[in-house]
């Protein structure tokens, strides 16, 4: 985590995403804490909180609109009436599945759960309605700071809602919700987290922001953003975000029907329940690293005050992403494949029993091999943010979702089954989406080149800058086709030195300047 006038990166880094997943096992265990119909308690509440994280998921992509969009105090309002409304209909849903047949269907028929698991889990589903606003909220105005380099800000924020849920399920276990309504323990402590992490977040913003930026953003700044180009460019980043979230409801939903909704059902959705968190913290946070480019991005309109002392180059962005994945790797396999290790981290954490904690084991050494691909995602995701170019990616969400039920689907077959089978299916949609993000920037770089011919690179040659220059940005991703496997080895030359021949007749209209698109 950096401080305001850092050079580095402006992610809230690894630390406080390890925190946060660490703050998911923590709730786990205010549940698992329940000795009475613990496994059952901990699906209901796994059950809900998936589904919930579908409905917030899209909102918390909010933060890309306020890193890239927010210059003024106009476009901070636009965001935070968005967010408003998204709210809103997320409320409205949950209360629809909570009190509906509509819920009835979705949880006790297609999960194939009992009538105790179904209407715990509808319950739960109804207490979180409000969650969803509340995240909202948080992640614009982390955006904002984030544009601002107040990303140790950010980072402490994120830090604080874990202490305050983990002080909070210590509290409550010691009170009377663990006898009348256990459910509660983690939800309450979820939303005093959120309420301490959106309350610093909005308290950073008009502390150091609000005062310093314009009514409106000037022309220097792009001018002020609509509602219509922050839908524009929100939308893929949300379909993106939300079939990464119905993925995991989809997972329990394959994995209870495949086990015919008996106890071992159960058990294994109890079991992915124990061991999404626990497998995310050694590489969750790497999807953090698309807020690099656009936050640094010197060509950007809007980056041209605040990164104006900046020297990050592209190199520092790849030795950055390079160390960032070689973390994540090193962390996954000492923790999952060390003897003993995961099964402590289990026990200690969430607070399971020993051989409920061995059956966790082959899932935990699956998430081993997420770092590649997610680093692949975030790394291209990031620099097609900085272009504008979010449409192209939402190809990828689909492929995503087609292989990981061709996989749920397909490898039952083959004899695997359970949490097995939901890890081993995430995995195979990661792979599949990561692949279409990287054909989707391949793309948008030909075509690039193809509308600006003239930025040949030239050894010694002038770097190309100006207005609407999208020099750096053009070959942000380099020779992108080179950069599937493995991501560190692209030609990320954003300072590259490129040679310009002499202006010639103007261009067609329709192909707009010759340095952009």
């Amino acid at each position: 985590m950096k401080s305001r006038n850092s050079n580095a990166s402006t992610d809230p880094g690894p630390q406080s995403w390890r925190f946060t997943q660490l703050c998911s096992s923590a709730l786990n265990r205010g549940i698992a804490a329940v000795k009475e119909d613990a496994v059952e308690m901990l699906a209901s509440y796994g059950l809900a909180y998936s589904l919930m994280k579908f409905f917030t998921g899209p909102m918390s992509d909010f933060k890309n609109v306020g890193l890239v969009f927010v210059n003024s105090k106009r476009d901070r309002t636009k965001a935070v009436l968005c967010m408003v409304v998204a709210g809103a209909v997320a409320a409205v849903f949950h209360t629809l599945i909570a009190y509906s047949d509509l819920g009835y269907y979705i949880i006790n028929k297609l999960h194939h759960v009992d009538e105790s698991v179904g209407s715990k889990t509808r319950r739960a589903f109804l207490y979180l309605a409000a969650f969803p606003f509340m995240d909202a909220m948080a992640w614009t105005h982390a955006g904002i700071l984030l544009k601002h380099k107040y990303s140790f800000l950010v980072g402490c924020a994120s830090i604080s809602d874990v202490i305050a849920q983990v002080v909070f399920v210590a509290i409550l276990l010691h009170s009377h919700l663990e006898c009348r309504e256990p459910l509660l323990i983690p939800i309450l402590s979820l939303y005093m987290g959120a309420l301490v992490r959106c309350t610093t977040l909005c308290l950073g913003y008009y502390k150091n922001i609000h005062d310093i930026i314009p009514d409106r953003s000037g022309p220097e700044l792009g001018g002020d953003a609509t509602i219509r180009k922050m839908l524009s460019f929100w939308w893929p980043l949300a379909l993106i975000l939300a079939t990464q979230r119905i993925s995991r409801p989809i997972v329990n939903l394959f994995v209870s029907r495949d086990l015919g909704g008996s106890s071992a059902a159960t058990e294994a959705v109890a079991i992915l329940t124990a061991t999404y968190p626990v497998g995310h913290m050694p590489y969750g946070w790497l999807t953090e690293i698309r807020a690099v480019y656009p936050a640094f991005d010197k060509n950007n309109p809007s980056n041209k005050l605040v990164s104006a002392s900046s020297t990050v180059t592209a190199a520092h962005i790849k030795k950055f992403t390079f160390v960032c994945m070689a973390l994540s790797l090193t962390l996954c396999f000492v923790m999952f494949w060390t003897p003993d290790v995961s099964e402590k981290i289990l026990i200690d954490i969430i607070g399971v029993d020993f051989a409920f904690a061995e059956l966790c084991v082959v899932p935990l050494r699956i998430f081993s091999f997420f770092p590649v691909p997610v680093t692949v995602r975030a790394h291209l995701t990031g620099w097609l943010m900085t272009l504008k170019k979010t449409f192209v990616l939402a190809p990828s969400s689909v492929l995503r979702i087609i292989v990981l039920i061709t996989s749920l689907v397909v490898l039952p077959y083959l004899g695997v089954h359970g949490a097995t089978l939901g890890v081993g299916s995430l995995l195979a949609g990661f792979v599949g989406e990561s692949t279409m993000v990287a054909i989707a920037a391949c793309y948008v770089y030909r075509k690039q080149v193809s509308l600006a011919p003239d930025r040949t690179p030239a050894p010694g040659g002038t770097p190309c800058r100006g207005e609407g220059d999208l020099s750096g940005s053009l070959r942000a991703p380099g020779e992108v086709a080179k950069a599937v496997a493995p991501l560190v080895h692209t030609s990320l030359r954003l300072d590259a030195p490129c040679s310009r021949e002499p202006q010639g007749p103007s261009r067609p209209e329709h192909l707009g300047p010759r340095s952009g698109w």
